[in-house]
């Protein structure tokens, strides 16, 4: 870490005001374990948004924060109306390229996963001019521009995954252009679409590699087939590519051969300052039929009313949803979600019965169980952007996406560190459980911009995202990192992410532990943490704090 940083980061911890820790409350494992295996049963049929599986999912989750002892908190309601749209692709159309060397022709699903955010009943878009846009990064308080000197009005964008610089081995500011190994919000997919779309592109297509990806192709092809969510609004997204997609490397090297280009000299070429995008000489081409459904899905909020500062709210979060019904297994086609996140829902469970049975706090704690984080973030954004709590007067507090089950570690991890004094406040209550904070094992991964903590951070509430690190007590960082790639290789996002009775929950216990204090600290106290001056957020945030004062 640079001087300059440790320096600020010490003056930054020194300023922040000393606060009483809470007690370590006795987390209910029974909790933990019973609402997971309910949550991703069969019966549950993978909690897809707007399904009979979302009915049973949303009426469990109040039945268990009744029973918490929680109160309705929208208004006298248990659940937030979320307006969504449901689009299935259908009549899907072999996608095409030709005017290179050869034509090539792209199998939907095994070569190819494409949809769009356009609610209108066909795309059929043809013969449209490819280009290549290297990493289709657009910004300019960096000098970096992969659009400039070409329109792609009406063209197809192929574009890389992550930032320029992944590859390299630090990660942090001052790393490379982009934070070195640590992903940026221009690395994550979301941004490659928005902003091809801003540029007027008629298609983008993402080309797959596992490593920047973070994910195999099978993730993408269970998370990108089938129906796909999006928030409904009066321009039916219409300000969107026709045509949104990924396509599988080997693939891609192929029309880029094709086209008589080097991918991997174009590639290499895109890491640095001053690429210019190159038409391939190619057209791209593909059709299908839009299924649409107009429907509500639901968040759900349960409260503690605070005593004496009741207008002021801390926040736990955590989402619900999952895929649903995806790609068969050995013959099963349900993707159970039962880490990914009913763990979360549990643990968000577990945080209602331990904060109500310690009976209310100076300040109000509120739990929201979102939906549609698999799709895009879309019920956090939601809430966000329409908060039954003024995000003024929200204080902030801890987002819950995937609870450690593989046992006890000596380190945590803090998602995109550096950027709040919410850190500051967790390592005293890390210390006296004798565990190190540690840097992310996998930065370049982006976890930063994949969970709902992050449509509070861009409105400017602070809330922790952070988690058991790779050191496991039995085992070491050997034992924990096999586990990890191990979820991720053969259950992320598949029907394998199965309730497992033989899960060591003591891992999730230590979380859970440094959840609730700091929540716990938070609601007694009258202390306002903010973003540090260097966070990108630190100006929404002062904004939104003066408007309520």
């Amino acid at each position: 870490m640079p001087r300059r940083l440790s320096l600020f980061l010490l003056a930054t911890a020194l300023a922040t005001p000393a606060l009483a820790e809470p007690a370590a409350p006795a987390i209910p494992v029974d909790t933990l374990k019973t609402v997971t295996k309910e949550l991703s049963s069969d019966a549950y049929e993978g909690r897809a948004p707007t399904s009979a599986g979302e009915e049973k999912t949303v009426a469990y989750i109040v039945e268990r924060m009744k029973a918490a002892g929680l109160q309705p908190g929208n208004n006298g309601k248990w659940t937030q109306d979320v307006p969504m749209v449901e689009i299935t692709a259908t009549d899907i159309a072999p996608f095409t390229v030709t005017g290179g060397k050869k034509p090539i022709t792209l199998a939907y699903r095994d070569d190819i996963v494409a949809g769009t955010y356009r609610v209108v009943p066909k795309i059929s878009l043809k013969a449209s001019d490819m280009v290549f846009v290297g990493y289709g990064i657009n910004a300019p308080e960096k000098g970096w521009n992969d659009y400039a000197g070409v329109d792609v009005k009406g063209k197809t964008v192929v574009i890389l995954v992550n930032d320029p610089d992944w590859q390299t081995k630090e990660a942090g500011a001052g790393a490379g252009p982009f934070e070195g190994r640590a992903m940026t919000y221009y690395g994550r997919w979301t941004y490659k679409f928005e902003e091809a779309a801003r540029q007027g592109a008629a298609a983008a297509i993402i080309v797959h590699d596992t490593e920047p990806a973070a994910y195999p192709w099978a993730v993408v092809r269970s998370s990108w087939t089938g129906a796909q969510h999006e928030l409904d609004e009066a321009n039916n997204h219409m300000d969107q590519s026709e045509i949104v997609a990924w396509i599988q490397l080997d693939r891609a090297k192929e029309i880029f051969a094709a086209a008589g280009k080097d991918f991997a000299a174009l590639s290499e070429a895109a890491k640095h300052k001053g690429f210019r995008a190159v038409p391939l000489g190619t057209k791209f081409s593909g059709s299908f039929s839009n299924r649409i459904r107009r429907s509500a899905s639901h968040n759900v909020i349960g409260l503690l009313p605070g005593k004496s500062a009741p207008g002021e709210t801390v926040l736990y979060s955590a989402h619900w949803d999952h895929l649903g019904h995806c790609d068969p297994v050995d013959g099963d086609g349900i993707c159970n979600g039962a880490v990914d996140n009913a763990s979360g829902v549990a643990g968000l469970i577990a945080m209602a019965e331990v904060q109500a049975k310690a009976g209310p706090a100076r300040r109000s704690i509120a739990f929201l169980a979102v939906t549609a984080e698999e799709s895009g973030l879309l019920g956090s954004a939601y809430y966000a952007a329409h908060p039954v709590f003024p995000l003024g007067k929200t204080v902030g507090g801890v987002n819950m996406d995937v609870l450690n089950v593989n046992g006890a570690t000596r380190d945590f991890e803090i998602t995109g560190a550096g950027k709040s004094e919410l850190e500051d406040m967790v390592k005293p209550l890390l210390a006296a459980q004798g565990r190190a904070i540690v840097a992310e094992a996998t930065p370049e991964k982006g976890h930063y911009y994949r969970s709902d903590h992050f449509s509070f951070a861009k409105l400017g509430v602070p809330m922790l995202s952070g988690g058991s690190g790779e050191d496991l007590v039995n085992g070491g960082v050997a034992a924990g990192r096999a586990a990890a790639e191990d979820y991720n290789a053969h259950r992320y996002h598949k029907p394998q992410d199965e309730y497992d009775p033989k899960w060591d929950w003591s891992g999730a216990v230590q979380d859970l532990t440094i959840y609730y204090q700091l929540g716990r600290e938070l609601a007694d106290s009258d202390a306002w943490p903010n973003w540090y001056p260097t966070a990108e957020f630190r100006a929404i945030r002062d904004t939104s704090r003066g408007a309520t004062k």
